[in-house]
């Protein structure tokens, strides 16, 4: 894996299938990194910022039931999440030698500590 240098943002299939890889090889480099998906930061990560996975999996059902009482899925309209999310994880930020603002910290919808 070739990690680029100065922060980055990880998302993706591939990225998500390894997360503790990512996370190491994120943490060996020194990079502040933001994630889309919050499990990133409670298993290490600096910060996530992007929709809750569980809202989008709900979609996928509501969507799904729709299609089985016959609606064609050509006819669903596109639905684009409108509730994101911060997490901040500050164990990760002193690991880097970063100090959080205190406007992101009370921005954040969640802080672990």
């Amino acid at each position: 894996m070739r990690m680029p240098t100065g922060s980055s943002s990880a998302t993706g299939r591939s990225s998500r299938s390894d997360t503790t890889g990512l996370l190491n090889s994120a943490s060996r480099h020194r990079l502040p990194t933001i994630y889309a998906w919050r499990e990133y930061v409670a298993a290490g990560g600096l910060i996530s910022y992007g929709s809750r996975i569980t809202d989008a999996w709900h979609q996928v059902g509501v969507y799904f039931g729709r299609i089985l009482r016959g609606e064609k899925p050509a006819d669903l309209p596109i639905v684009q999440p409108t509730k994101f999310e911060m997490i901040i994880n500050l164990q990760a930020a002193k690991a880097l030698g970063l100090t959080v603002p205190n406007n992101l910290l009370v921005t954040g919808d969640e802080v672990i500590e």
